[in-house]
């Protein structure tokens, strides 16, 4: 068992959590979410903390029992707190708008670029050209923020594009900062 598999995943007094056979379902303030477990994991909850334990008799690795307590973890974080990706527009002209459930982007394209939003899934566009995407399931926040960020990523020269709030663009020197330095 890795170290990781170990922790036990801490459960709010707000967050219910119910057992269906191999079926977790985790209920909370912010909505409702499921997943199962594998055969061979099982959940055992001791007042406000619970664990994935491995039965020794079924074969699971050591990664499925991290992967899987990761996993619940994020189930039960999403129904009490939720998640957020926050997302930065830099360029000149570029911008973002929601209408009902489609987020459009102009970021220098001949169109404009119409993305469906998630269910469960909300989108905020600040005057200043960032779009925050919150969500209480993880996986759906961040593979839609990867999706709106792939539409125009970050090019290597100026930095215009779409990039994760805290992510760092290095910048390359391009053709006259070579020229100059060779001659």
């Amino acid at each position: 068992m890795t170290r990781f598999a170990k922790l036990s995943v801490p459960v709010p007094s707000n967050v219910e959590i119910t057992v269906e056979g191999q079926k977790l379902h985790v209920k909370g303030p912010k909505g409702v979410l499921s997943s199962e477990l594998p055969q061979g994991l099982t959940l055992a909850i001791n007042g406000n903390e619970a664990s994935i334990l491995m039965n020794e008799s079924v074969t699971v690795s050591d990664a499925d029992h991290g992967l899987h307590r990761a996993l619940f973890n994020n189930l039960v974080v999403g129904v009490s707190q939720g998640f957020e990706k926050k997302l930065l527009m830099i360029g000149v002209g570029y911008r973002a708008t929601v209408e009902g459930a489609k987020l459009t982007l102009q970021v220098g394209k001949s169109h404009h670029v119409h993305l469906d939003i998630p269910q469960g899934v909300s989108v905020v566009v600040d005057k200043s050209g960032s779009i925050t995407i919150t969500g209480i399931n993880k996986q759906v926040v961040g593979q839609f923020a990867a999706t709106v960020r792939a539409v125009k990523p970050p090019e290597p020269y100026k930095g215009k594009g779409i990039r994760y709030e805290k992510e760092i663009v290095r910048k390359k020197a391009g053709k006259a900062a070579k020229s100059k330095s060779a001659g």
